[in-house]
């Protein structure tokens, strides 16, 4: 979320810019302002924030991102400077180049190699099955020699006798 102050009423909001969907996995929404009083007594009693961060860091800086949890009828629940987790992030992911392009790249070559492999494998499906007609093939034609060579010995005894 991010810091705002309400014009029109003077006092601190919530911007909330993005919802955590799993532990990995957030989701951009359309940013809903909630309002925000961090002297709030039940946050402070709670230990979810620290009232001398509350009001230097917090009220004082308009734009900071912030992460919030709300309860269910958006009230405040926690709340905490976003700074260090960002940091986490770029540590994590983007000083080893890990960025989203990277990652739409990754993707793409795992899909194209996901195709490549099957394929690869219909093409072998296809020649095991044309090998086993040939097999066949080659036993009918192998039986069929048998048998005139056997049709054919009869006939020179025949011929002999």
């Amino acid at each position: 979320a991010q810091v705002k102050k309400n014009k029109n009423a003077g006092e601190l909001e919530l911007r909330l810019l993005a919802r955590q969907k799993s532990e990995t996995c957030w989701e951009l929404i359309d940013p809903e302002n909630v309002p925000f009083t961090p002297t709030n007594p039940s946050l402070q009693e709670s230990g979810a924030i620290n009232p001398a961060i509350a009001q230097s860091e917090i009220a004082t800086n308009e734009g900071l991102l912030v992460l919030v949890e709300l309860s269910e009828d958006q009230e405040v629940l926690n709340i905490q400077p976003a700074r260090d987790w960002v940091l986490t992030l770029v540590d994590q992911y983007l000083s080893t180049g890990v960025t989203p392009s990277f990652l739409r790249e990754e993707a793409d070559r795992t899909e194209q190699w996901r195709q490549d492999l099957t394929l690869q494998s219909q093409n072998l499906t296809r020649q095991r099955l044309e090998m086993e007609a040939r097999r066949e093939r080659i036993e009918t034609l192998e039986e069929e020699l048998k048998q005139k060579e056997k049709e054919l010995e009869e006939k020179a005894k025949k011929l002999d006798s």
